[in-house]
């Protein structure tokens, strides 16, 4: 009868030994597809690409008021050929409720190094039919422009990493953080204001649309409560729906792109 008790005790494992750990497993690092001076010379090479080769309103804009301008989608091709990077687009998810009107797509961008084959960063953008700039809009006509949004937005996403460029750049000027108007950000002009009937005017749009609008974006339902950056931004959405029934959906995306 003692010899189960035996061996339970041999089968005790005794946590107080040591055990002496083998140097070459502690000391190993992971494996870096570059090393941090590679990622140092990189960084410097992108500052110098985009000084002596991408444009300013081509490859890239400005709004007044951010440190940071907004990477484009030339600017984004450019960098993809000069730093060597293959792109593979897949769209990861999409919602398209024919019967209702609603689309929504996410797209994934990878990039790759032409002369190593690895994955250098994957980029995620999406884009929807709820979207201010595309709410008031016939969904059904708008489908192939919003796929294009979303695999615009993956792909400067995808860029920002892969060169290290979101010390420069920011994602998108739609991604701007809005003015906050408890912060004392100065009331919208008389000007704005009469720029802003004006084009409600010429796009023959209720008063009712522009207020669910600005209470969308702003949450505010009347336009003397918009802060100057919000009227910017504000008459900026309506330029944009107003090129877009003058030129077609299409078009308002080669527009965009070359801002």
């Amino acid at each position: 009868m003692k010899q189960p008790k035996q061996e339970a005790i041999n089968n005790i494992v005794h946590l107080q030994k040591e055990i002496t750990p083998n140097p070459s497993s502690t000391s190993t690092l992971p494996d870096l597809i570059i090393t941090s001076t590679e990622a140092k010379v990189r960084i410097d090479k992108l500052q110098e690409f985009v000084k002596t080769s991408m444009v300013r309103g081509v490859d890239y804009g400005s709004i007044d008021g951010f440190s940071k301008p907004t990477l484009l989608k030339p600017g984004a091709e450019k960098l993809c050929d000069a730093f060597g990077f293959s792109k593979t687009v897949d769209v990861i998810n999409r919602i398209e409720q024919w019967d209702v009107g609603i689309f929504s797509y996410e797209v994934r961008v990878t990039l790759s190094n032409k002369v190593t084959a690895a994955v250098e960063a994957e980029g995620i953008g999406s884009c929807n039919s709820k979207e201010t700039a595309f709410r008031y809009q016939d969904p059904f006509t708008i489908v192939n422009t919003l796929l294009k949004m979303a695999k615009k937005r993956a792909l400067i996403d995808a860029v920002l990493s892969a060169t290290r460029a979101s010390g420069l750049f920011t994602q998108d000027i739609e991604d701007f953080p809005k003015p906050d108007r408890k912060g004392g950000d100065a009331p919208a002009t008389k000007q704005q204001l009469t720029t802003l009937f004006r084009i409600v005017e010429q796009m023959d749009m209720s008063n009712g649309v522009a207020k669910e609008m600005m209470k969308i974006k702003f949450d505010v339902d009347k336009s003397i409560l918009l802060t100057k950056q919000q009227a910017h931004e504000f008459i900026q959405d309506l330029l944009l729906l107003q090129y877009a029934q003058q030129h077609g959906n299409d078009a308002v995306i080669d527009h965009i792109q070359q801002q």
